[in-house]
């Protein structure tokens, strides 16, 4: 469990915040040859990132990045999209959630995974200002790997951040 010193905010399961959308791909969202953009492919990963982030936090949240991005195989016309999503870190005001993308063949029932994310949102309280959330219960060795690594991550960026602003 993340341990807050003096804090005693309402804990929640990874379980409790996951989500999943399914979405068809359309000739809009893709270039004459039928492949879908990597933008609306963003678009989509950046949306269920933040319904797991709000389901977690209860209040606004926005996204401060997003890294790690993985375009594996395309996605095409006609295919389903299907973001699978969850929760793997949280930080005082921070969570890292991580996206899975498949692309559905709806004629065969085929999914093939394209793509992988790591989003950083942050929740952001009544004043707009970031506000801490609650802390993360985990309940796998999966769940306990996730964390471990989401917080190498998050040092990570935290450092890349420091250098970016010498």
């Amino acid at each position: 469990m993340n341990q807050k010193k003096g804090e005693l905010m309402n804990a929640k399961k990874s379980s409790d915040s996951k989500a999943e959308m399914i979405l068809r791909m359309f000739p809009t969202d893709a270039n004459p040859a039928g492949n879908v953009f990597g933008g609306e492919i963003l678009k989509q990963i950046d949306t269920v990132a933040g319904i797991v982030a709000q389901r977690h936090c209860e209040s606004n949240a926005v996204t401060a990045s997003i890294d790690r991005v993985n375009f594996l195989k395309p996605v095409y016309v006609g295919n389903a999209l299907v973001l699978h999503a969850q929760i793997n870190y949280v930080h005082r005001s921070s969570m890292e959630i991580e996206v899975a993308v498949e692309a559905e063949d709806l004629r065969t029932g085929k999914k093939v995974l394209t793509n992988t994310a790591f989003v950083t949102m942050v929740a952001l309280g009544e004043n707009g200002k970031p506000t801490p959330v609650p802390e993360l219960i985990l309940e796998t060795d999966d769940e306990k790997k996730r964390f471990q690594e989401g917080e190498k991550r998050m040092q990570q960026r935290i450092s890349e951040r420091k250098k970016s602003h010498v």
